[in-house]
């Protein structure tokens, strides 16, 4: 029983043990969770405000670039504002220069028209005056001839019909004489205003007639595969085709014409070039300022190799030896040169070998003769880069580059500026008249050529008096031999104005036609 009771006791002390030793681990417990918490929420204090001070940071540094997005992104649309100012300034600029060109071409032309008006106002006045003197001249032919009629009538032996045929006869060649005089006084009066009067008709006719023979003589066509590579020779915003007129010196007319370019320009030589360089980049199809300058330098050798070998060509051909390099390349630049429709290099080696063969027959130097004539023409090639007439540069470049003086006469006498000084420059002048003269030479069908001859020499051949007529120079001159006894000198002048002025009112042709009358008085005797 004791015993029982005792492990009774020690039974409920270990329960009352494991009780308390509860109940005091469970306080340590929650003491330790308290600490642990109270340490957790104090780290997560910490974290927090650390992650709240990087945001801050961040949020400074986000506003810090936005500011600077912002401000480049001004200063970005302010140059472009500004750029597109500029560019609509410089095109108010070129728009005000146009305006002002134009201002400047009208009130050119409105100078013009108002002188045109001045001397129309001035020759109303001039036919005002003649004629009031023509009406008085009238009158005092009226009381000439009622004088010389009562004169007449009072001779003893001539009836009144006798009398009045003498007088009409009378005044007939009276008024020839005053309508003669009259004549050469107005010719000479327009021979003096001549060049002033040349200037205006040209320049009025150059602005209304020219650009279609401009047109027909100036431009190249080049042939493309198709219509897309248009717009690669135009190139973005148009830089191939700027690079390429620049480079080029000619103009590029891109129209609605299908798989065709054409380049425009007045030196042949530049619109060459130009052609075979757009060739070859159609053909290569690499399209960009680099290559186009690239190509355009090649082709420019070309040509110029193509000039030098055509101008030996020409002087092989024609037997000249000895030319100077510098000539060399000049006679090669008359292939690209044309004179009515003819072209230069041909025609020159056509008068050298009848100039040559001319000397031949005479006896003469043949070489010296080639010479002048392939060289006769030299000067044309220089015309529109340099002031004055082809036999004026003619002979400039002949001289300077050491040629014979017999071959600069040649030069300077073949359209008779200056004397021959010896055989050779004749047989050269006469051998251009002829290869300029030729049916055919210069575009001129051969039936057109004989129907004007023979235009000009009816015309001439219809009037009284005319013996002969000779149409000679191709039809640039006409010559009239009249007979002696029925025209007069004073009448000659007035058959050349009429003859003159029914070829041009019934007649086409090109340039001007020279009408020559010849009256030749003969005293014929006989010794028996």
């Amino acid at each position: 029983m004791n015993e029982i009771a005792i492990y009774a006791a020690l039974g409920v002390l270990v329960i009352l043990a494991s009780a308390a030793f509860f109940f005091v681990g469970r306080a340590a417990g929650r003491t330790a969770e308290r600490k642990a918490a109270a340490t957790a929420r104090a780290g997560a204090e910490e974290t927090a405000k650390r992650i709240l001070d990087e945001a801050q940071r961040e949020a400074d540094t986000l506003r810090k670039s936005a500011v600077v997005a912002g401000k480049e992104e001004t200063i970005r649309l302010r140059e472009s504002w500004e750029g597109e100012a500029s560019r609509r300034r410089e095109e108010i600029e070129r728009a005000e220069k146009r305006v002002q060109e134009r201002e400047t071409a009208l009130d050119r032309k409105f100078d013009i028209l108002e002188q045109r008006d001045k001397e129309i106002g001035r020759r109303a006045s001039e036919l005002g005056r003649k004629e009031k003197t023509v009406s008085e001249r009238d009158a005092e032919l009226d009381r000439m001839l009622a004088d010389e009629r009562r004169r007449l009538e009072a001779l003893a032996g001539m009836s009144a019909e006798q009398a009045k045929a003498e007088l009409i006869g009378r005044l007939e060649e009276q008024a020839r004489a005053d309508a003669a005089n009259s004549l050469r006084e107005i010719r000479e009066s327009a021979r003096r205003n001549a060049e002033r009067e040349a200037k205006k008709i040209v320049a009025l006719a150059v602005q209304r007639v020219a650009a279609d023979h401009t047109a027909e003589i100036t431009v190249s066509s080049v042939a493309l595969p198709n219509d897309e590579m248009k717009g690669r020779i135009i190139g973005r915003e148009g830089r191939n085709i700027r690079a390429f007129e620049l480079a080029t010196g000619v103009d590029v007319i891109i129209d609605d014409t299908p798989d065709t370019v054409v380049v425009s320009g007045f030196d042949p030589v530049r619109r060459e070039i130009a052609r075979l360089s757009l060739q070859k980049l159609v053909a290569d199809g690499r399209i960009h300022p680099g290559r186009i300058e690239e190509v355009v330098a090649k082709s420019r050798k070309e040509v110029e190799q193509s000039i030098q070998e055509m101008g030996e060509q020409a002087a092989y051909e024609s037997g000249v030896n000895g030319l100077h390099p510098e000539l060399v390349k000049l006679v090669g630049r008359m292939h690209y040169r044309t004179s009515y429709g003819q072209n230069i290099l041909l025609h020159s080696k056509e008068v050298a070998h009848l100039a040559g063969i001319m000397a031949q027959e005479l006896a003469l130097d043949a070489v010296m003769a080639r010479r002048g004539a392939l060289l006769h023409d030299i000067g044309k090639v220089l015309t529109h880069e340099h002031e004055g007439t082809h036999v004026q540069l003619g002979v400039e470049v002949a001289t300077k580059y050491g040629e014979n003086p017999l071959v600069v006469n040649c030069i300077a006498a073949h359209h008779d500026d200056v004397p021959h000084e010896s055989e050779i420059s004749v047989l050269v002048q006469a051998a251009d008249a002829i290869s300029g003269s030729r049916p055919g030479a210069r575009r001129e069908a051969f039936e057109t050529y004989v129907k004007r001859l023979e235009g000009i020499e009816k015309i001439a051949g219809s009037y009284r008096g005319v013996e002969k007529v000779f149409a000679i120079q191709a039809g640039r001159e006409v010559r009239v031999v009249v007979r002696p006894d029925e025209v007069d000198d004073v009448r000659m002048t007035s058959l050349s104005e009429e003859i003159a002025r029914r070829i041009e009112s019934e007649l086409q042709y090109p340039g001007q036609i020279k009408v020559v009358v010849i009256r030749e008085t003969r005293a014929v005797d006989f010794a028996r």
